[in-house]
């Protein structure tokens, strides 16, 4: 076969969404404007947040979370290595240091043993990750967190439709981030999310977005009268278009259908999976559901085949499969960091991979490449 008949991910769009960003080109407000306020009103209470704040990706709202939280230079600030760089990167970005935490094995996460083998007195925040959509115990860590006095920044980058206790993750967080990049359930293309639930740091996040001004740009076009903003620190234009939140908006009405068909895909994996010895797919933590943004499966010994020859033959085979979730501390541009020991992160980044699986994922697909894997098994 010459190349992937079976895309690891394809994003859920559709009429809808091009309509939806056509109407809001008609409109002439193509900008942050009035499409953006309702989406971040309808997302926050989707995830049961007081207040939402759209930005330009998850990235820059992890930044604007650490400013919100007064971290800089002299600080460190606990992050799993095992997530996408930027987790680390956006804790460089206002001068201060991450620190590398060690994950569980099953669910890819940061535990209260994992983040407290690594606190020092210098440690000024935690960065969690829902990693792939696996919620983190939120109720063990935020209880943590709290008795440390230390503010946990909820990484849900992929987590748009998980549990954790019965609850949408994001419900009770100090503050979330959220990414709505194609690779996510709910995409707007590029752009990301902080929900919060007091105003008044909704309110400073507005105006780091938007270049610290104390007026937004949509309230200074809607005043009949001329308005003479104040710019009140020095801040970012981290903004989100209203042609974006259009098409956020037809994703939000997606998304608990979404969640159920992955689930539902997921599970088929699990049965399909459950004969091979040697393959463990992630699965539901006991407190709450994922929303299977990644269906990953670690490569255990027992098979009998590496992760990376195991990629090889599903390509061969027309699958388009991925490496697992990387490590971070094993890139060059954290070579100057010397971690503790990170034994699970390392396992998990080495012997672990993606699956396909996405809205247009046919239970052909799904036989298709549960069939290579078992031909493999050794």
């Amino acid at each position: 076969m010459s190349g992937p008949r079976i895309p690891v991910m394809i994003p859920r769009l559709g009429e809808e969404e091009a309509q939806a960003a056509a109407e809001a080109v008609r409109s002439g407000w193509v900008a942050q404007g009035p499409r953006v306020a309702r989406f971040e009103r309808e997302f926050a209470a989707r995830v049961g947040a007081g207040h939402g704040v759209a930005v330009s990706s998850c990235t820059t709202a992890l930044h604007l979370a650490l400013v919100l939280l007064e971290i800089g230079p002299g600080d460190e600030v606990i992050v799993p290595s095992f997530s996408f760089i930027a987790t680390a990167n956006a804790v460089r970005y206002v001068g201060a240091e991450p620190v590398f935490a060690d994950v569980d094995l099953a669910t890819g996460n940061l535990t209260v043993a994992t983040v407290d083998a690594v606190r020092t007195p210098r440690t000024r925040a935690v960065i969690a990750v829902h990693q792939g959509g696996v919620p983190f115990d939120v109720a063990a860590l935020r209880e943590a967190a709290a008795g440390w006095a230390l503010p946990l920044v909820e990484d849900a980058a992929c987590a748009a439709g998980a549990t954790a206790y019965g609850r949408p993750v994001g419900a009770g967080a100090t503050v979330a981030a959220w990414s709505f990049h194609p690779r996510k359930l709910l995409t707007t293309g590029e752009g990301g999310m902080l929900t919060v639930d007091d105003p008044e740091w909704a309110a400073r996040l507005r105006r780091l977005r938007e270049h610290g001004m104390n007026v937004s740009a949509a309230d200074r076009h809607a005043s009949a009268q001329p308005v003479l903003e104040a710019y009140l620190e020095t801040a970012f234009n981290y903004r989100m278009t209203d042609i974006q939140a259009a098409i956020g908006l037809v994703q939000l009405g997606r998304l608990t259908e979404l969640v159920a068909q992955r689930r539902a895909l997921a599970a088929r994996y699990h049965d399909l999976l459950a004969g091979i010895e040697g393959l463990v797919p992630v699965r539901d933590p006991a407190h709450g559901e994922t929303n299977y943004q990644s269906f990953w499966v670690l490569v255990d010994p027992a098979y009998g085949v590496g992760r990376d020859e195991v990629l090889a033959e599903l390509a061969t085979a027309g699958v388009s499969a991925r490496r697992g979730i990387m490590a971070a501390h094993l890139e060059p541009a954290y070579a100057d960091v010397t971690p503790a020991p990170l034994p699970v992160t390392e396992r998990l980044t080495r012997d672990s991979l993606i699956l396909p699986l996405h809205h247009a994922l046919t239970e052909a697909d799904q036989d298709h490449v549960v069939g290579v894997l078992r031909k493999l098994a050794r």
